[in-house]
């Protein structure tokens, strides 16, 4: 199978959680062993947004604020790439034509953010355009997508499976803005909807839930 991992800095860095980063990486060594075709793209969590803030404290403007949050999701994915070792690419991905070239080099491509007004859900969706990949998996913090907020309202549904269509009317933000927090990224949905891609979205907190994807199982909120 060839898919994109889009793991949510709320998931790995919200605290940082070492002990998570490694099971991901064990899990996706097994992976690539196993003859996957794989990408991932980490965000920068908790330490993003303060980032986030410190630049906006300073009177900086929001592309500056973007910036920083990009630094700090590269960080992340510098040290997910050096836990892959061998199996994945010299270096954290820059561009998706680097990411493109890591894959087609059999390697395991890592990236971060990418540019100003680009959330990391974005540039995930831009590797499932160029790459046709099968799948495009998100561990959030959440169990899957929901009818409203779980964290607002203790009476929120899990939706088992929802349309593109569907996912629109139960975002929070329908642009981008520093810092962004919510499922998806209306960018990432309105590339992934063109693509016809299949995506899944799943508790990043199990990374077990990505195995079971993998092997075709029913976990989490299919969007399709």
């Amino acid at each position: 199978m060839r898919f994109v991992l889009r793991i949510g800095g709320s998931v790995i860095a919200s605290p940082v959680n070492p002990a998570l980063i490694s099971k991901y990486t064990n899990l996706l060594k097994d992976l690539k062993k196993q003859g996957h075709e794989i990408a991932v793209v980490v965000g920068g969590g908790t330490m993003a947004r303060e980032f986030i803030n410190l630049a906006k404290d300073l009177g900086l403007d929001e592309r500056v604020q973007d910036e920083a949050a990009i630094s700090v999701s590269r960080i992340f994915a510098q040290l997910f790439l050096q836990k892959l070792g061998e199996l994945g690419c010299k270096a954290v991905s820059l561009t998706i034509e680097d990411a493109v070239r890591c894959l087609r080099e059999g390697k395991i491509a890592v990236m971060g953010g990418l540019r100003p007004g680009m959330t990391t859900d974005t540039v995930a969706a831009l590797i499932v355009e160029q790459v046709n990949t099968e799948v495009f998996i998100k561990a959030t913090d959440q169990e899957g997508v929901y009818d409203k907020d779980p964290r607002k309202h203790v009476d929120a549904v899990k939706l088992e499976q929802l349309s593109f269509e569907d996912l629109s009317q139960v975002f929070a933000e329908d642009k981008h803005k520093a810092g962004i927090h919510q499922i998806l990224d209306p960018e990432a949905v309105k590339i992934l909807k063109k693509e016809r891609a299949k995506v899944i979205v799943v508790n990043g907190f199990k990374p077990e839930n990505v195995l079971a994807v993998v092997k075709g199982e029913k976990v989490g909120t299919l969007i399709a």
